[in-house]
């Protein structure tokens, strides 16, 4: 059993731009508003008028958890590890983990920025994580 996501025709556009390093979410052309995860129609509006659109890949931490105890694979090898949730500007909320900032240093509102980590037995499906903002900007 492996914890990697199931990817179907309509979430390929999704994970083929983050195996290069982008990170895309859904918006709607009829109320406008972006939403996350993937979905064929609206969900603020109920429009299937949606399209793909790359997002800027920074994000605002919202909240967390340090997991200490996870016996799915791949978690198991992490703990602890940091579950997240972040605030993208584009608007939509996401779920994720933050990488490489010490669990001291996290700060509600701390400023974050999507890093791309491979999973899978090959490395063959990359997911986004959030790290500390690229200091060479």
């Amino acid at each position: 059993m492996t914890a990697t996501p199931d990817i179907d025709a309509f979430t390929r556009p999704y994970w083929d731009a983050a195996a290069e390093g982008r990170l895309l979410l859904r918006r709607c052309t009829a109320c406008t508003r972006a939403h996350h995860y993937p979905r064929e129609f609206c969900p603020h509006c109920w429009s299937d008028d949606v399209h793909w659109e790359r997002a800027s890949g920074r994000a605002t931490l919202y909240t967390w958890s340090v997991v200490h105890r996870n016996d799915l694979p791949p978690f198991g090898d992490r703990v602890p590890y940091v579950a997240a949730v972040v605030d993208l500007p584009e608007g939509p909320r996401m779920m994720t983990q933050v990488v490489d900032v010490p669990h001291g240093d996290l700060r509600i509102g701390m400023d974050l920025e999507v890093a791309f980590r491979p999973e899978g037995p090959d490395g063959e499906i990359v997911v986004p994580v959030f790290g500390p903002p690229d200091s060479e900007g």
